[in-house]
Formats: structure tokens, C-alpha cells, sequence
């Protein structure tokens, strides 16, 4: 059985069989995104080690950390994010993976992040929970 093109000017507007469209286009929205969280997660790292007076102090908080410690926790975890977002963009295999239990991570650590700068800890929240919905929900190239 032979398959034909489409006709000049048309489009194809049926997904393949499985396929989510809406998460194939959003895998590469999620590797920029992993990137940008990123970009955040090192500016708010370099700003909590540079000066303590940058963000609000909270005097009984549960997850009361110094605000240098949140800094190099931010920074570390905005490397790796930046790693595994070019990672996903690249296609490699080990990042969808990985940038699932990353964002999880990063989530639960801008969850703890919240009294200190609560809009830039609730929008890296946002854009965590979507790019575990991203990576979840593609099955184009699955390695398993």
C-alpha cells in the first residue's frame, strides 16, 4: 500500500496514533524553560551568597535555612538545571528523565523558598510543574 503527500498548500492536522500534540511541541518549551529556571535559580543564588540584606529575613519559619546556605542551594541546583534543559534540547537520552526528578526537585525547594520571595518562588513552581507535565506526557521517543 502506497502512501501519498499531501496536496500542495495543505496540511496534515491529525497527530500520529499516541502521540499527544500538545506535549511533543512542549518537550522543547520545556527544555528553554528548564534553561531559564535555570538562569533564575543561579541569579537567586548569586544574590542570597553575595548579600544577606537582598532578601526578606523571616524570623520563625520551619525551613529556616541562612539565606547564604539558600544561595548555594539555588545556584548548584540552577547549574544543573541548565545542564539538563540543553541536555533535552540536545535529545539526550538520560535528560527526560532526569529533568523530571529535577524539576520535582527544584519545586520542593522553591516550595520552601516561598516566604523569602514568594511571585519568583510561585512562577519557578509554574513553570517546574509544567515541565514534569512535558516530559511525562511525550512518547515520541521513549527509551524503554
Amino acid at each position: 500500500m502506497a502512501q501519498s503527500a499531501p496536496a500542495p498548500g495543505t496540511r496534515r492536522t491529525s497527530a500520529p496514533v499516541g502521540e499527544n500534540p500538545w506535549a511533543a511541541g512542549g518537550v522543547m518549551f520545556a527544555g528553554v524553560l528548564l534553561m531559564v529556571d535555570g538562569v533564575m535559580g543561579v541569579i537567586k543564588g548569586i544574590a542570597g551568597i553575595a548579600s544577606d540584606e537582598v532578601y526578606a529575613r523571616i524570623s520563625k519559619y520551619t525551613f529556616k535555612f541562612d539565606v547564604t546556605a539558600w544561595g548555594w542551594i539555588h545556584l548548584v541546583l540552577g547549574v544543573v538545571l541548565l545542564v539538563v534543559g540543553w541536555g533535552i534540547l540536545k535529545g539526550a537520552g538520560w535528560a527526560k528523565a532526569t529533568g523530571v526528578a529535577l524539576a520535582a526537585l527544584n519545586m520542593i525547594a522553591n516550595f520552601m523558598w516561598l516566604p523569602y520571595q514568594p511571585i519568583w518562588a510561585i512562577i519557578s513552581i509554574a513553570i517546574d510543574a509544567f515541565v514534569i507535565w512535558a516530559l511525562c506526557t511525550d512518547r515520541s521517543a521513549a527509551v524503554i
